[in-house]
């Protein structure tokens, strides 16, 4: 498994259930970073991608990740520390249920690609099936974490199956936080959605909601798209 060269820091993945994926690199490029957030947090961080595109395009002092899984964990760590921001960079070796008791500090942005299959799924690979499935982080149980950990005027963003996104955001309002903000991803403009981008935060306001289409056809992208990631893929 070969390292995936971006254009400001590589990533090693050999050691990880789940590799670099468009989910991922859509949740860290699409994130919003208007409130100039001092300290983040990654829950389940994979190979520490989203936080690294984070540290990439803000000053936040804190980025905190958590991963539970030893191989993904080891080499999330390795991953920091080979990049220029390595001293902004923290991995905790934890589960969210575990993290959350100890931890008193609230952060100012929270994010998250989360496993999503509710159904068992089995490749032969039990570390993958365990990274994709909800089994190993209920979704009440990330919400319930994130609502505890999020600061007053935080934001939350995560990264879903667009048919998990009404239920998320039922979820979601039983901790009293709202969804402000959601774009629905398609593959390409005749496909349906496939994934849903929600932006949380404790105060109910108007939701903006808008569509991103990722390609117009096999290997040509859309601007949005383009424009969304650039900063990252070589190719863009």
């Amino acid at each position: 498994m070969k390292p995936f060269q971006f254009k400001e820091f590589t990533i090693s993945q050999d050691r990880c259930a789940m590799q670099i994926g468009t989910d991922g690199v859509l949740l860290g490029a699409w994130t919003s970073l208007v409130s100039e957030p001092d300290s983040i947090l990654d829950i389940g961080s994979g190979t520490g991608i989203i936080a690294l595109q984070l540290a990439q395009r803000s000053n936040a002092e804190v980025i905190d990740a958590i991963e539970l899984d030893e191989n993904a964990y080891e080499q999330c760590v390795e991953n920091f520390e080979a990049t220029p921001w390595a001293d902004r960079l923290f991995c905790y070796h934890a589960g969210l249920d575990e993290f959350t008791d100890e931890i008193e500090d609230t952060y100012d942005l929270i994010v998250s690609n989360p496993p999503f299959y509710a159904e068992k799924v089995t490749s032969g690979d039990s570390s993958r099936d365990k990274a994709r499935q909800t089994s190993s982080l209920p979704f009440h149980e990330l919400l319930e974490g994130v609502s505890k950990l999020l600061s007053e005027t935080g934001i939350f963003s995560v990264i879903l199956p667009f048919k998990e996104e009404s239920n998320f955001v039922a979820l979601a309002q039983k901790q009293g936080l709202f969804p402000n903000r959601i774009t629905r991803v398609k593959g390409n403009p005749s496909t349906e959605v496939k994934r849903s981008l929600l932006e949380f935060s404790f105060s109910s306001e108007h939701v903006k909601t808008n569509e991103l289409i990722i390609e117009l056809e096999r290997h040509q992208y859309t601007d949005e798209y383009i424009n969304l990631t650039k900063a990252f893929y070589l190719k863009m």
